[in-house]
């Protein structure tokens, strides 16, 4: 936006006032002219590029300067006490009940700042869970008879592969597994001690996935070289927008820690896993070796 229209559309509004000290253009203190009024000045600040467009921002121009009205009112309710708001109570001669409200011009100034920031980030933590919920994918990982179901974030930028045998590695977090692992899973285990740890799991007797044990060599932002423990399922099936992709060629690695802070997802999808979409009117079959081949390795 050009500043000096900014500054024009401004003034056209701020000139408005002058009808309340003018009786004889009192008239023009109604609805309609009020509108036309913010008409004009999203004309004189954006200008017309389409009738989309402008109706777009005359939407978020009344919705922003509803939402900062009533929260300075809010605000200015909350901060008074029991006998200010009763003093502004009073009758006027035929009867009726009235309210005087004085808001002070500094107090208004500052709440309306406060309330524009707070809108601001509420608005962009909402259009960040929008872009989330685009990549999100349902996922369900089977090994022998156990099946784990969790949603997944489609990362487009996560190439990480076994190195060994190529095959797309999916993050999970270990906690969705702890009660089919060992002792010393979940969070009593990180990453920095993967390669040991699963020597302890490989001696496990009684760890009847032993055999699926990997070994994921990684390279993180700012570290060295890293592990990770991985698990070779039966099947790994990812449901996204109607679609549903069933692979046996992937990997599923363990992160000790929590994937999401909000706990929207728990998994990390490979985007390999999502290559040759079926409906699902159409029978599911397994993705073949070509189709989730990658050219990039962890």
């Amino acid at each position: 936006m050009v500043l000096w229209r900014l500054a024009a559309s401004a003034a056209f509004g701020a000139a408005y006032v002058v009808m309340m000290f003018l009786p004889e253009l009192s008239f023009l203190y109604t609805f309609l002219v009020k509108f036309l009024f913010s008409v004009a000045m999203l004309w004189i600040a954006f200008g017309f590029k389409s009738l989309q467009s402008y109706l777009r921002n005359l939407g978020a121009f009344y919705m922003v300067n509803f939402v900062a009205a009533g929260g300075i009112l809010g605000i200015h309710y909350l901060l008074q006490s029991y006998s200010e708001v009763f003093n502004g109570i009073w009758y006027s001669t035929s009867g009726g009940l009235s309210f005087s409200l004085k808001v002070g011009t500094l107090f208004m100034i500052i709440a309306f700042i406060a309330v524009l920031l707070w809108f601001r980030g509420v608005m962009s933590a909402r259009r960040r869970l929008e872009r989330i919920d685009t990549c999100l994918a349902e996922v369900s990982v089977r090994i022998d008879d156990t099946t784990i179901h969790c949603t997944g974030l489609i990362d487009t930028g996560n190439q990480l592969n076994d190195p060994f045998s190529r095959l797309p590695v999916m993050v999970m977090e270990a906690s969705l597994w702890e009660q089919y692992l060992p002792d010393t899973s979940g969070s009593r285990w990180s990453m920095e001690n993967a390669d040991n740890l699963i020597l302890t799991w490989s001696d496990e007797e009684a760890f009847l996935w032993r055999d699926r044990l990997r070994l994921i060599p990684y390279r993180a932002v700012g570290k060295g070289t890293q592990f990770m423990i991985a698990l070779k399922p039966d099947e790994v099936c990812v449901i996204t927008e109607g679609n549903k992709v069933i692979t046996t060629r992937v990997l599923i690695g363990l992160d000790g820690g929590v994937l999401s802070s909000d706990g929207v997802y728990r998994a990390i999808i490979h985007p390999a896993l999502t290559e040759g979409k079926q409906s699902d009117e159409s029978p599911v079959k397994a993705a073949g070796p070509d189709e989730l081949r990658t050219n990039s390795a962890g």
